[in-house]
């Protein structure tokens, strides 16, 4: 048994002996029969979070309107944070026109990432849901297509696609992207069975998958790791500890709603990375061009200063503070 599937036996077997809740935050007003059917509405519900970047939001809204799938066969649902933009309504209006998009501008919990998933999940009239990005880049023009038909075919209750690092080796970023990961950046569940865990909770920050990931595993669900699904999304750039530290604090919260043993695995999972900031940059004369950073040295970086952050966090939650970022 890997380390994967040992955590998974862990959190089952600790769900097994206290019964901690698996349902989150997310609150449906309208019944489940107005979720689509195999003749009725659309089949999958492409929800997009986002705030501003116009420039990035063309690009996944790109690969949306160039999908083979009938146009009324998909939905996009998309959520812009702090009341929405002019650029991000110029954009919903401008793809409109090509694509079955509902925009919402969110009117309160700013910053509140949780919350925005499931502002963004309770309006998804399909019968799967995918989570994308804005930042997030997909080349296959057959991708809702053949997820649907894996679906159909695998009966899973979620479907991971094989992620891939958007940037090359360049100054400043790094090439490297963990394949499968069951995040929101690009990830495809049955929308029955996030209704049936309640989504997510809605006070976090950010990493509002991992938490929702917890519960999905707990509650003896696996996942299906595509092999024909493939998108593109950046490596993770960490410049200061802003973010880390925000979403740390939100997770300090997390302490109330399970048992000890299941939140210390949440904060050790996100803390773990610290040490690497430990390890010493090469020496420029060993590298062939001194301004490009190795891809393991930039992503040792990333994930200590992240880990960092998060630890200072949850530091600032027990402690009463709770702050956002940029």
């Amino acid at each position: 048994m890997g380390a994967t599937g040992f955590r998974e036996g862990v959190l089952r077997a600790i769900h097994r002996l206290t019964a901690f809740s698996l349902t989150g935050d997310a609150r449906w007003d309208e019944p489940l029969a107005a979720v689509a059917t195999d003749d009725v509405g659309p089949e999958i519900s492409c929800v997009i979070n986002f705030y501003g970047r116009a420039e990035l939001l063309k690009g996944i809204l790109f690969s949306l309107a160039a999908q083979d799938l009938a146009r009324e066969k998909f939905e996009v649902v998309m959520v812009e944070d702090r009341g929405g933009t002019p650029e991000g309504r110029a954009e919903a209006e401008k793809f409109g026109a090509l694509l079955n998009i509902r925009y919402f501008p969110l009117p309160k919990n700013f910053g509140r990432m949780g919350y925005s998933r499931n502002f963004g999940l309770v309006r998804a009239r399909g019968r799967y849901i995918l989570f994308l990005d804005d930042d997030t880049v997909i080349h296959q023009r057959d991708f809702l297509s053949t997820l649907i038909a894996e679906f159909k075919e695998s009966g899973a209750d979620a479907i991971v696609p094989k992620g891939e690092a958007v940037f090359n080796l360049i100054k400043g970023r790094y090439g490297y992207h963990e394949p499968y990961y069951p995040t929101s950046r690009c990830m495809a569940w049955r929308a029955d069975v996030l209704r049936a865990l309640g989504g997510f909770v809605s006070d976090i920050t950010g990493q509002e998958d991992v938490e929702f990931v917890i519960r999905y595993t707990a509650s003896g669900r696996g996942f299906y790791y595509s092999e024909k699904l493939r998108y593109m999304h950046p490596p993770l750039i960490v410049d200061n500890l802003k973010k880390g530290r925000a979403v740390g604090a939100s997770f300090a919260a997390l302490r109330r709603r399970y048992p000890f043993a299941v939140w210390a695995m949440m904060i050790i999972n996100s803390a773990r990375y610290m040490p690497l900031l430990l390890i010493p940059p090469l020496p420029s004369s060993l590298l062939p061009l001194p301004p490009v950073s190795l891809p393991v040295i930039t992503k040792w970086r990333m994930q200590g200063r992240f880990s960092l952050g998060f630890a200072l966090g949850v530091i600032d939650g027990f402690a009463g503070k709770r702050g956002g970022y940029e």
